[in-house]
């Protein structure tokens, strides 16, 4: 029973600890760097499974807060329909296995990548918003 209370107390501080948007920018531009650079190149294979790994935590961790921010705003509202829109799309990539082979791996991550990078930004833009301050 004491342990049960203490996984709901830490599960409760965790959604109130806002998300590390630095570092998951940073990791997202890791990624998308040879797309905007000539000649730069991807991770290495061996890394690649890792950058996934924490990609996915990231998007896991970042859709239902920005899903939470974005039901705060009026229905009306183009910033919730677009920050709801990303949130499906951000599912949409977490459902997809990559197919084998370094190219689609690296391909991908880079999906991955965009739409973490976009969440970011939802979730900047939404927890500005002035209905979620007034929440």
């Amino acid at each position: 029973m004491r342990q049960a209370a203490a996984h709901s107390h830490s599960g409760e501080r965790r959604e109130r600890v806002p998300p590390d948007l630095e570092a998951m920018r940073h990791l997202a531009h890791r990624l998308l760097e040879p797309d905007s650079a000539p000649g730069a190149l991807p991770p290495p294979h061996a890394e690649l499974g890792t950058l996934v790994l924490k990609l996915r935590t990231y998007l896991e961790l970042l859709v239902p807060k920005v899903e939470q921010a974005a039901l705060r705003i009026p229905e009306n509202e183009i910033p919730r329909y677009c920050a709801l829109a990303c949130v499906g799309e951000a599912r949409g990539k977490l459902r997809v296995n990559p197919h084998p082979g370094v190219s689609a791996g690296v391909a991908h991550a880079r999906r991955l990548a965009r739409v973490l990078h976009a969440l970011c930004d939802h979730f900047e833009s939404l927890i500005h918003h002035p209905a979620h301050c007034e929440a």
